[in-house]
């Protein structure tokens, strides 16, 4: 783990907070604030909710900075206590930025909208990243007619 590592425990699962990951989106305390609270030392009240609502909020994390682990016993599952990576699992994949053009997602993938409606794109996905196409987030184009470089 990094250096600057914290642990939060409730007996059950082991948060972990990389400090030097977070982007401070502010999810995890504006949705959570009974366990995520800022202002508090410790900031992480492990006590504050249930573990399922903890895993569920952590999942929600962008950067990554915040993961956990369950408590279980490394001998008696033959398992390490390896932080649980924000998110749904998911296998490597291929990401490609396009010299001047958009972002190739090379899988399927799972694309929560502005709005908060979820869509699953099927094969390679190209999210527009000059900020002028009309069909936001999706490519179509118009970074060429506007000579977007990048």
């Amino acid at each position: 783990m990094p250096k600057n590592t914290l642990k939060y425990t409730n007996g059950e699962i082991t948060v972990v907070w990389k400090p030097d990951t977070c982007i401070h989106s502010r999810i995890c305390w504006t949705e959570l604030r009974e366990v995520f609270d800022p202002l508090k030392r410790p900031w992480v009240n492990m006590e504050g909710s249930d573990t399922e609502r903890i895993m569920e909020q952590i999942r929600k994390c962008p950067s990554g900075a915040l993961s956990y682990f369950m408590n279980e016993a490394p001998e008696n599952t033959g398992k390490n206590h390896e932080p649980v990576v924000t998110g749904e699992t998911a296998e490597i994949m291929e990401i490609q930025i396009k010299p001047n053009g958009p972002i190739l997602i090379k899988t399927d993938c799972h694309i929560t909208l502005s709005d908060g409606t979820h869509t699953t794109k099927k094969g390679s996905t190209a999210l527009c990243r000059c900020g002028g196409s009309g069909n936001k987030p999706y490519c179509d184009g118009t970074h060429n007619k506007i000579g977007f470089t990048g």
